[in-house]
């Protein structure tokens, strides 16, 4: 009889947790449906967790600070649980996805559809081929209330940023005699409607972060915040042909921080210590280099540095931030 109650109880609680880790959370969790676990115990920690907000900095307590941009190569080791796993789209144009966890792209691509995540635009509207997105002066907004699938007008203009259509074909629709479709007034052909190409987790070669390093005197610690992130896929020309790198949009990063904060990343040590993708930023578990910082010429490194040199420079960047901490204690 114990038992019994003991199961029953168990299964309230499955169902609870479930329905409770549903709302908390978008993404994959181990319990799949109700009563049951994908593992030993249910992964609750991440999925619910409340973020830790950052130390208050006043203005008359920072004494230095100095901006760099980064970039985080995805096809460097440490930085692939970014990357991986992939989503793709069946043929029935249904998302899918992992079922354990998530790529970065994927968390960012779903609560952008929601309206979760405010996108800003990496071009000037008066001059577009300026790239001052970092700025966050060009938002990319829905109507209050809607999203991506309620609002057609910011549909279209965000689906520029998340994918494009393909190629329209050059053979009109056949009806099953073999003759070109018309329209109904028979004046025109009708052409298939082109496929809706989406920016998958594999187009995503690169995130790029802009960040404020800091001394801060009132807690007597050099330290660093992110401001904003990009991903970054290859400009391609109409053939296919890579022509260089294009930033898709730019995220502001605080607000990010409530979303990375419930999603796993990957422990390839150890599957009982996964931590959430706010944890990874916070701990600085990635590798880059810089490409710009602030100087007098607004300019990146790539303008005066190319290749060994331009990686030569970035770490000359950092270690001049490593040595500023290093002589702030040297006595």
């Amino acid at each position: 009889m114990k038992s019994l109650v003991a199961s029953a109880v168990m299964i309230a609680m499955t169902g609870f947790s479930f329905s409770q880790l549903e709302e908390v959370n978008g993404g994959p969790i181990n319990v799949p449906s109700e009563g049951i676990i994908d593992g030993v115990y249910i992964q609750e920690h991440i999925p619910t967790k409340r973020m830790i907000p950052y130390e208050f900095v006043r203005e008359a307590d920072v004494i230095w600070s100095k901006r760099v941009w980064r970039t985080v190569d995805l096809r460097e080791k440490i930085n692939q649980t970014m990357y991986f796993p992939f989503d793709e789209y069946d043929p029935s144009g249904n998302w899918v996805r992992n079922a354990s966890r998530w790529s970065l792209w994927t968390v960012i691509k779903n609560h952008v559809l929601n309206g979760d995540l405010k996108v800003f635009s990496p071009y000037n509207p008066y001059a577009f081929r300026m790239l001052d997105g970092d700025q966050f002066k060009y938002p990319i907004v829905a109507e209050p209330g809607k999203n991506y699938y309620n609002d057609s007008v910011f549909k279209d203009k965000l689906f520029f940023y998340l994918g494009s259509l393909g190629p329209e074909s050059d053979k009109p629709l056949s009806n099953m005699y073999g003759e070109d479709s018309l329209s109904a007034d028979g004046t025109r052909f009708i052409y298939p409607a082109a496929d809706t190409l989406w920016h998958l987790s594999k187009d995503i070669v690169q995130y790029r972060l802009k960040e404020d390093w800091f001394f801060d005197k009132e807690r007597s610690v050099l330290d660093v915040r992110i401001l904003g992130i990009a991903p970054v896929i290859y400009s391609r020309t109409p053939e296919g042909q890579i022509t260089g790198l294009q930033e898709v949009f730019w995220l502001y990063f605080p607000h990010c921080r409530f979303v990375f904060n419930n999603y796993f990343v990957y422990n390839p040590k150890n599957d009982a210590q996964w931590m959430s993708f706010d944890d990874m930023f916070w701990k600085r578990q990635f590798n880059s280099t810089i490409y710009k910082q602030s100087n007098t010429y607004d300019r990146k490194v790539e303008s005066y540095r190319a290749g060994v040199d331009a990686l030569m420079e970035s770490e000359k960047i950092t270690e001049e931030i490593r040595t500023l901490e290093h002589d702030v204690w040297h006595f």
